[in-house]
């Protein structure tokens, strides 16, 4: 019999219950008792809203109060010296590694953060050398498999593997040189050995071991220690399942299939072509195959007549026993639920899938491909037929003159008109100094901008009420920055609800939700937008505010833009024409935003592309196609303007070093980079590569509530003048700032003006 499983659930909770409590005991709000329990009560929620779906393996042991992978390292006792001596409790060493901690005489700065793989999640990177203590501190999965069965509720616990979980480390300060965070796993094994023992014994029925690096190139060199590793864990765990997600195992299926577990889970979303191999490499074996027929990653309603006919194959050829019907993922990537959106047209919601309606369509499946003739699942079938075929006719429309102007992009589009060099005296005009000060954007986004925000929405005030105060909230950010002696200001953002919904609520081609929040990191959740057709800008976006903001000051202001891979990646794409063609649509858009920016007296503009890295597929032999057009469609944004418009754009938490020559092909005058959290590692790729445009690398953490000092940053700033020119070396902070309060903000950007003030005395 097919059954049916979710991989994994948003942690969030349907009213954003989870952030509001955390964000409150961080305030000092709530105890720990209290955060525990409203935690509790999402859990409870999730675990039984799935099982109220049909679904029959329901996960446990994924839900975090910031970060699974953060998780399971205070849970394996990975805790760096520098969180540990302070007499804090578990909880508060927890949230100090995730995001820092400047309170009752301790001061330590957040862990490092990347992303997950290809999506726009991040997770805080565990740090690992020869000297870490592994051991069970706590088994947050078996806590949280009691819970669920405490309720009545059987789940599968969801555990990180031991291989993904040390690759996706990095070696710890003091590591010695060469050490590979891989070389301690004979000393995580028994954690693992330990961890997995006791939930057999608590009377797990099965166990998902999530194993993602299986669809990198990179799990090639690992074939070795996966058989050993799983040979190991299978004689004191329940049945594994071992997971995959987000692409294909590739050369990495012959070696898998042939690991002594109980099942393994592949994703027939991101990669159907994978699923033949799949079958031909387990059939001769007692596998059970997972198939990830239900995206965990995007929002549209699953074609349950193509899934079955999909997942068909498998049963036919391995018979119902050995299927499962499956997300293709955690649902983490989802909102939680269409029943909170009031707003969609019956149209548009009658395209959509979130999270628990992905539950309702797996367990519809394996009833399907059980031979259901239940009258329900019939109904839900012959339902889904017609939502598919109105979706379809829908995505046969098109707009001509978008289709025409993509069609006509020439190569000359893509150039600016002369070098950097004769770019970079064209610019002198704006009047830079030497290591000239900036900010990556935005400023605090206080409880009276938000309250502004909703108050427009709710029709409270008018739009006139509402431009004034926007006018004087820009007018405060204006003074603050001279008065703090910023060189290239920013208008700071305060009309903006995210960067990449306020483009897309000004643009034609987007839906949006109400309620359709994702977790980004910790605490920090987006709404993304919803393409559902061609893009095109109807008119300017923020021509009015960058122009306002210039008209209070004699210094620079810098115009800022969300690029075109960023706003593509950030949002939930179409599937029905290719990445490619929406990035270039939006770029088009883009571009007259740009040239509009120029007319209006706006000569720096800063095109932001934090998400160009992370869209990075992830197999080499996929990158230069998708290289190509990301790289082209950031020149084709920004390359109508004259030699002295200075352009700029951003880049969060990247390994620059495999994709540097694409960075350089960008073209932008200046970029800016992270590098305070992760030792300014990247800035080694900058060096070796000779990159010869200008860079900001930030000089300090926004993710945290940490004020740097003076100091730090001065520290920070030679560091980088060790391996980059001085001539071309700008000073920011890491990434926005609208997340931080007005005070951290203030302290922290004096400290940033006043290391530039040092460097040009010291380098002059």
């Amino acid at each position: 019999m097919v059954k049916s499983s979710v991989l994994g659930f948003p942690r969030i909770g349907a009213n954003r219950e989870v952030k509001k409590a955390v964000e409150a005991y961080w305030a000092g709000k709530l105890t720990a008792e209290e955060l525990t329990k409203a935690a509790a009560d999402v859990k409870k929620a999730s675990w039984t809203a799935i099982k109220e779906r049909g679904v029959d393996l329901i996960p446990s042991g994924d839900f975090t109060l910031y970060d699974h992978v953060l998780e399971h390292s205070l849970s394996f006792n990975v805790i760096p010296p520098r969180y540990q001596g302070h007499n804090l409790s578990d909880l508060d060493v927890f949230f100090a590694m995730g995001r820092g901690r400047q309170a009752a005489g301790v001061d330590v700065p957040a862990s490092e953060m990347k992303k997950w793989f290809d999506s726009n999640y991040h997770f805080v990177v565990p740090e690992v050398s020869e000297e870490t203590d592994f051991k069970l501190r706590r088994n947050h999965v078996l806590e949280q498999y009691n819970e669920a069965k405490a309720l009545g509720i059987e789940t599968r616990p969801v555990v990180l593997g031991p291989i993904s979980y040390l690759v996706l480390s990095k070696a710890a300060k003091g590591a010695k040189a060469g050490f590979e965070p891989i070389s301690a796993l004979p000393k995580l094994l028994p954690v693992y050995t330990e961890l997995l023992a006791q939930l057999k014994a608590a009377g797990a029925q099965s166990v998902q071991v999530d194993e993602p690096i299986l669809v990198l190139d990179a799990a090639a060199a690992r074939a070795a220690e996966y058989a050993s590793t799983y040979a190991a864990l299978v004689k004191v765990a329940p049945p594994i399942v071992i997971a995959t997600y987000f692409g294909r195992l590739d050369s990495n299926l012959e070696f898998a299939a042939k690991l002594p577990v109980a099942g393994l889970h592949i994703d027939l979303d991101r990669a159907p072509e994978q699923l033949d191999a799949t079958i031909a490499a387990v059939k001769s074996t007692s596998l059970v195959l997972s198939l990830g027929l239900v995206s965990g990653r995007n929002i549209w309603k699953t074609d349950l007549t193509a899934a079955a006919t999909l997942a068909g194959k498998a049963v036919q050829a391995l018979g119902s026993d050995r299927v499962i019907a499956a997300t293709s993922s955690s649902l983490l990537h989802t909102p939680v639920t269409l029943a909170s959106e009031k707003k969609l047209t019956s149209e548009q919601r009658d395209w959509f899938s979130f999270a628990l309606e992905k539950c309702a369509e797996v367990a519809t499946l394996a009833s399907v491909l059980n031979g259901s003739q239940d009258a329900k699942v019939t109904a839900a079938l012959e339902e889904n037929k017609t939502s598919i075929a109105k979706r379809r006719e829908f995505e046969r429309t098109s707009d001509d003159a978008v289709r025409k102007r993509v069609a006509a992009i020439t190569p000359e589009d893509l150039k600016r008109k002369n070098p950097f060099e004769i770019r970079r005296k064209a610019q002198e005009k704006l009047n830079l100094p030497k290591f000239p000060t900036t900010t990556i954007g935005s400023f605090p986004q206080t409880k009276e901008i938000r309250q502004a925000r909703a108050k427009l929405t709710k029709g409270e005030i008018t739009e006139a009420e509402y431009d004034e105060f926007i006018k004087k909230e820009i007018e405060l950010v204006v003074r603050f920055q001279e008065k703090v002696g910023l060189d290239l200001l920013v208008h700071g953002e305060p009309e903006r609800n995210d960067m990449v919904q306020y483009f897309g609520e000004r643009f034609n081609g987007f839906v949006f939700t109400q309620n359709g929040w994702v977790q980004s990191y910790g605490s920090r959740y987006v709404r993304p937008p919803i393409i559902v057709s061609d893009v095109s800008r109807p008119g300017p976006v923020t021509v009015q505010w960058s122009s306002y903001a210039q008209s209070l000051t004699s210094k620079p202001m810098k115009g800022m833009l969300t690029g075109p891979v960023t706003i593509l990646n950030w949002s939930f794409p179409r599937v029905d024409v290719s990445r490619k063609t929406q990035s270039q649509q939006l770029a088009l858009a883009l571009r007259d935003e740009v040239i509009d920016l120029e007319k209006a007296g706006i000569f720096a503009i800063q095109v932001d592309e934090p998400a160009i890295r992370e869209g990075l597929p992830l197999r080499r032999v996929d990158w230069d196609d998708y290289l190509t057009w990301a790289v082209d469609s950031f020149r084709l944004s920004t390359a109508g303007v004259e030699d002295s418009t200075q352009t700029h754009s951003h880049f969060c938490y990247s390994d620059f070093n495999d994709i540097f020559p694409s960075i350089q092909r960008l073209d932008a005058d200046v970029i800016s980079i992270e590098a305070s959290k992760s030792d300014m590692k990247l800035l080694s790729a900058f060096q070796q590569y000779g990159y010869s445009n200008s860079i900001g690398p930030g000089v300090y953490d926004i993710h945290s509530p940490r004020v740097p000092g003076d100091q730090e940053i001065k520290d920070r700033v030679a560091a980088m003048l060790e391996l980059l020119s001085p001539d071309l070396l700008f000073i920011n902070p890491d990434c926005g700032l609208k997340t931080r309060g007005w005070k951290e903000t203030e302290a922290s950007l004096e400290n940033v003006v006043a290391a530039a003030k040092w460097a040009r005395a010291t380098y002059a």
